[in-house]
Order: structure tokens, then C-alpha cells, then sequence
């Protein structure tokens, strides 16, 4: 394996071709909370920078703006080392990444830097870090079931394959453990997450979890945990997205998971604010919010290559209030949602997933019209339960008096087994129409 690492890096360095253009360089004459002002360097925004220190040290910055003359970068990390006058050279190719098959098996960060301890990567294709522009037809329709593993999403809220999904729930309801187990039952031939703004515990247990076995295999891993600089976690976010769209290419079918679009907003909101941009809704700059629409609409079906993105984002609710800008953003350029509910989640039920508002906008176009009728007669009746449980508590309730409630009250012990499932174990879309069927066969028997 080691060898063939560097042979793929020699092989790398000989097709590459050598420049011998003159090198500009410009200096740093300002610096005001990590946002830089450099003198005597024009490059393009999108562009990366090294700023050396003449000791043999270099710190990174992305060029973000322009004013009077001299070139706005932010530091894609801390300004401890710097001092006024350190020269900034440009590197690389101004909003290009370099993506390709030596990621999969591989954890990097938003630069593409390996972070797992292994070689550098043989990367050969470049590919735009804000994606390529298609028309609206290109986008083909959603006609095909995608298998998620998890009962309550394939019985009651089916994806399709080119869809993209919100996971939406506050803080520590379940969302990372819910994306953990349809990484590791999703039917796709490359899954590529984006660990943005979380923990770095938790970039640590993904990648110990899942590369592993075959699964490591077709799993690239971008993550940019929650202490880094604001734009090298919207270059992750671009990054994983990028390497989505490179498999899809391809003809590939493609799991992209983002964890999470939240994070994403927060990032450009911290960037939009400091270039002076202004508040549009509750803290958020419209930059902000664009950049969410931008990452989302990159995703989905390729008419051209028959590839496809399928992607399902983590949504964190600020607060529990599925109102918030973030949120409502998402909820209304996504294919669909699903919802974590907390009160279920302190019951005991996980997932946590709240059947009764959770939507996928496919789902009638891909399954057949008798499993789009039991699920919609089983969330209602889900609905009415719940609407009616204080009363039930109380014991106020008189058996007959609703013959719905009735039914609901009946079919309750087997909807509860429906809809939860332990972590880790796996169930085949077979099986959830079945148990699906199971319980509104045993009813009527």
C-alpha cells in the first residue's frame, strides 16, 4: 500500500509542469481580528495565500474582498505569529480543488490536507470550489427509492435517490447518531461527509466507526472541527461538496452527509460580519443564508452523467425553535425534512424522529400508491394520539366515545416497535413495507 502511494506521488510530480513565470509576493500592512489587508498583491477572492514569516514558518489566508487599492484576506488560522510586513505569496490555483479517487479511504481538512496520519494525496483533477453551473434541466427527476436502513424514514417518509434531506432537531436529540446509522446502511457507491463546526471528539469517533472493512473503501471524510477559522469551514463544506460532485461525474451514485448546514451559516454570518455586510435576519447577513441555497442546489440527479448527490444535511434548531432563519431556509429549498423531536427523545424513543411532521416531497412519485395511503392513514393516526395524550393521562378519556382514538390507542404498542430501532442495527426497505403492512393487518385480523 505504501508503495503504491509513492508511485502515485512520483507519477504526480512528473506530469506536473514546471513555472517558470516570475513569482509576485505582496506584505501585510494591516490586520484587524484575522482579517488582513495586503499591499502589492492583486489575486483573485478564492485565492490562497502564504504569509512567511522568514523563519522558516508560514501561516494560511484566503483572499476575501477588496478596498482602496489593497487585497482583503481572512487567516485560515491564528494571527499569533503575525507582524506587520511579512510577505504573502499566492499558491495553488485561485477557486479550484483538487479532488479524486486517492480520497476515498482518506480524513483531510478543508484544505485537503490529510489528517488521518497517512501520505499526501495523488490528487490529479482539478475541479471548481464553488461547483459547476448547469442549467435547471439538467436537475432529472427523483424516480428511485433510497434505502436509509431506518425504518421510520423508509416506511413512513421515502427518499429518493438525487433527493436532499434535512435532518432538523436542537442540540443533543440524536441527529449525529441518526446520520452515523444511514452512512453505514445507505446504498450508495461512494459516501462522502462533511463534518463541519462539530466537535473533534466527534470527527474521531466517525472516523474510527466507519473506515473500516470494506466500507472504508468508498467513504471520503472532510472535516473541519469547531475551533478552526470561519472560511476553512465553508472551504470544507465546498470541498466535501466538490468531491460529491466529481464522483457524480462519474455516473456514481453519491451519499453526500453534511453535519451541519448550520454550522455552514454560522461561518459565512461570522465572514459577512466582518466584512461590514448588514443584518438582515436575526443576526444573519444575507450572505449567510445564500450560501446555504448555493451548497444545497448542488446536490442531486445528472442528466448528463446519470450520476447522482444524494444529500442529507444536519440542521441544528438554535434553541429548539424550528423557526429559526437557518431552518426555515433550509426547510424551503430542501426535497424534504425530517424532524427530531426532543420530547420523544427524553421518552426514550430513538430515533427520535416526529413522524407527524417530518415530509418527504418524492415520496408519492416513488413508492406505490397503497404504501403512500397506509403511511398517510398511520401519521395521522400517530397524530391524533398525540394530540389527545394529556387526556389519556388523565384518565379522562372514555373508550368508544372516538372511534379513531380508539384505533390509534389499539395500534399503539406496534406503532411504538415501528418506529424505533436500536443503534446499529439495519432494516432492508423490504422489511419496513412489511412491517408496515404487519400492522394494519393484524387490526383488521
Amino acid at each position: 500500500m505504501r508503495t503504491q502511494t509513492i508511485e502515485g506521488l512520483l507519477d504526480g510530480i512528473c506530469q506536473s509542469k514546471p513555472d517558470f513565470s516570475p513569482q509576485r509576493f505582496g506584505h501585510v500592512a494591516a490586520c484587524d481580528s484575522g482579517l488582513l489587508e495586503v499591499s502589492g498583491l492583486a489575486i483573485p477572492v478564492g485565492a490562497i495565500a502564504r504569509i512567511d514569516d522568514g523563519k522558516g514558518r508560514q501561516l494560511a489566508a484566503e483572499v476575501v474582498g477588496f478596498r482602496n487599492g489593497r487585497t482583503l484576506m481572512m487567516l485560515l488560522g491564528d494571527s499569533v505569529l503575525l507582524r506587520p510586513g511579512m510577505r504573502v505569496r499566492p499558491e495553488g490555483w485561485p477557486g479550484m480543488v483538487r479532488v479524486g479517487e486517492a480520497n476515498l479511504g482518506r480524513a483531510v481538512d478543508g484544505l485537503g490536507h490529510p489528517i488521518d496520519g497517512g501520505a499526501p494525496l495523488a490528487r490529479q483533477t482539478l475541479w471548481p470550489v464553488g461547483g459547476q453551473r448547469h442549467g435547471a434541466l439538467e436537475r432529472t427527476q427523483v424516480d428511485e427509492q433510497f434505502h436509509s436502513g431506518i425504518r421510520a424514514i423508509d416506511g413512513l417518509t421515502t427518499l429518493g435517490v438525487g433527493q436532499r434531506v434535512g435532518l432538523i432537531a436542537g442540540s443533543g436529540v440524536g441527529k449525529s447518531v441518526l446520520m452515523d446509522m444511514i452512512v453505514a446502511a445507505a446504498s450508495a457507491d461512494v459516501v462522502v461527509a462533511g463534518l463541519i463546526g462539530e466537535r473533534a471528539r466527534e470527527v474521531s469517533d466517525f472516523v474510527a466507526h466507519h473506515m473500516e472493512g470494506e466500507q472504508k473503501e468508498r467513504l471520503a471524510v472532510v472535516a473541519v472541527p469547531a475551533d478552526h477559522a470561519p472560511n476553512l469551514r465553508l472551504r470544507g463544506a465546498m470541498l466535501a461538496t466538490g468531491l460529491a460532485e466529481y464522483f457524480r461525474s462519474q455516473g456514481k451514485r453519491v451519499l453526500l452527509v453534511l453535519d451541519s448546514l448550520t454550522r455552514v451559516a454560522h461561518a459565512s454570518r461570522e465572514i459577512g460580519l466582518m466584512l461590514g455586510e448588514p443584518v438582515a435576519a436575526r443576526g444573519y447577513p444575507p450572505s449567510a443564508l445564500a450560501t446555504i441555497t448555493k451548497l444545497v442546489e448542488r446536490a442531486g440527479r445528472s442528466r448528463s452523467s446519470n450520476g447522482s448527490i444524494t444529500g442529507v444535511y444536519t440542521v441544528l434548531a438554535d434553541g429548539d425553535d424550528t423557526n429559526d432563519p437557518v431552518v426555515d431556509t433550509a426547510r424551503a429549498i430542501l426535497d424534504g425534512h425530517i424532524v427530531l423531536s426532543r420530547e420523544l427523545a427524553q421518552r426514550g424513543h430513538y430515533p427520535a424522529i416526529d413522524a407527524t411532521v417530518s415530509l418527504s416531497r418524492v415520496m408519492d412519485d416513488i413508492v406505490g400508491e397503497d404504501h403512500s395511503l397506509m403511511a398517510r392513514e398511520l401519521r395521522g393516526l400517530i397524530a391524533h394520539y398525540e394530540s389527545n395524550r394529556d387526556l389519556l393521562l388523565m384518565g379522562a378519556y372514555k373508550a368508544g366515545a372516538d372511534p379513531r382514538l380508539d384505533l390509534a390507542i389499539a395500534m399503539r404498542p406496534k406503532i411504538e416497535a415501528f418506529l424505533t430501532q436500536a443503534r446499529g442495527q439495519a432494516v432492508s426497505p423490504a422489511e419496513a413495507r412489511g412491517q408496515l403492512e404487519q400492522i394494519f393487518a393484524d387490526v383488521e385480523g
